[in-house]
């Protein structure tokens, strides 16, 4: 069971964007980067195509390392580690550490 998945509202911990909130939009576990709504955005060129026939500057997110984000706590609302709860030997939910909830 992975203790961060897609959908997830995570907080920066560390570079330009820190403290800043955002859901999780996609994840990389080879890389383990992951790329968060309105985290690290950057201005990029596009060249002019079939789906995109102006072309030009675009605004887009770019990934981040995992280890710069952490899940927010379902009751408190502040940054915490997850644990993963085991039952019989198999992974059953996750858990925040701070206030010992399941995260859904």
């Amino acid at each position: 069971m992975q203790k961060l998945k897609v959908n997830d509202t995570v907080q920066v911990l560390a570079g330009k964007d820190k403290g800043k909130q955002g859901k999780i939009k996609s994840i990389n576990f080879k890389t383990n980067r992951v790329v968060v709504e309105g985290v690290n955005v950057v201005k990029k060129a596009i060249k002019p195509n079939q789906a995109n026939q102006q072309g030009g500057i675009v605004d887009m997110e770019k990934a981040i390392h995992i280890s710069n984000v952490a899940l927010l706590d379902p009751k408190s609302g502040k940054p915490t580690r997850v644990k993963v709860k085991q039952e019989a030997g198999k992974n059953v939910a996750r858990v925040a550490s701070k206030s010992k909830l399941e995260i859904k």
